[in-house]
């Protein structure tokens, strides 16, 4: 399960990562967002890139000896932050 979990994480990364590329070029061929590759993803489709809000919290540890986890948790959430999804109301 934890294998699963881990793929699915790796997955979700992959997608912030193709996203945040999307914004800077500016152009939306150019960047192939692998949704399908993830149950996670599938399920967060609308909220990672779509039409909602999304917030993500980053959190730290205040140890020394986490300055390298830190780092890569500051890095991944600065990724993040650079996704601007349009929020659209569905009126069904």
């Amino acid at each position: 399960e934890s294998v699963s979990i881990n793929q699915s994480l790796f997955v979700l990364r992959k997608v912030i990562t193709a996203l945040a590329k999307r914004q800077q070029v500016r152009e939306k061929e150019l960047a192939l967002i692998p949704y399908r590759e993830s149950k996670l993803t599938t399920l967060l489709r609308d909220a990672v890139g779509g039409s909602g809000y999304t917030l993500m919290l980053a959190c730290l540890n205040p140890l020394d000896s986490s300055f390298e986890e830190n780092l890569s948790t500051l890095q991944y959430a600065s990724t993040a932050g650079r996704i601007k999804n349009r929020p659209a109301v569905n009126l069904d």
